[in-house]
């Protein structure tokens, strides 16, 4: 029995490369997750080798980062009279609102957010591990979890 299933839960595995005669192709080896507790059911649905899907996922934590890190701020001179604030934002705000309006970019926690990454291609699929191998980096750390959609699919956000 074959499912029409969009959408997939797996779990990051690893990033390797495959050697192909004339180029050699980063990918990334992902687990799908079983999702019936009825183990007749096929779990691939829709999935064949070289299909576009788009894998959504939570990046890596970096921690606690400056705005040059953060938001590719340039920061202060080295010299002409820069003492102690070379990593900087600089100005803030202005004097007469007495205020820091919302938006403005500070320094923060970067990382650890939702990402899309979209029109990964299927380069292989072992169905007796239930692996797939996608081209291409997705989101996330090893053995985090991920969602797999049908490329052009609409799907309802969990």
């Amino acid at each position: 029995m074959v499912s029409t299933q969009k959408q997939f839960f797996a779990q990051k595995l690893e990033m390797t490369q495959i050697f192909r005669e004339d180029k050699v192709i980063p990918v990334t080896k992902v687990q799908i997750i079983t999702q019936n507790s009825n183990q007749d059911k096929e779990e691939w649905g829709d999935l064949v080798v070289g299909q576009k899907v788009d894998v959504k996922g939570v990046s890596k934590g970096k921690g606690f980062e400056g705005v040059m890190k953060r938001h590719k701020f340039h920061g202060a001179p080295a010299t002409h009279g820069t003492k102690h604030g070379h990593r900087s934002p600089g100005s803030i705000g202005a004097t007469a609102p007495q205020r820091v309006f919302k938006g403005i970019k500070m320094a923060g926690r970067m990382g650890g957010k939702g990402v899309t990454i979209k029109n990964l291609e299927i380069i292989d699929i072992n169905k007796e591990k239930n692996i797939i191998f996608l081209k291409g980096a997705i989101p996330g750390a090893y053995k985090s979890k991920i969602k797999i959609n049908i490329s052009g699919e609409a799907t309802k956000n969990l």
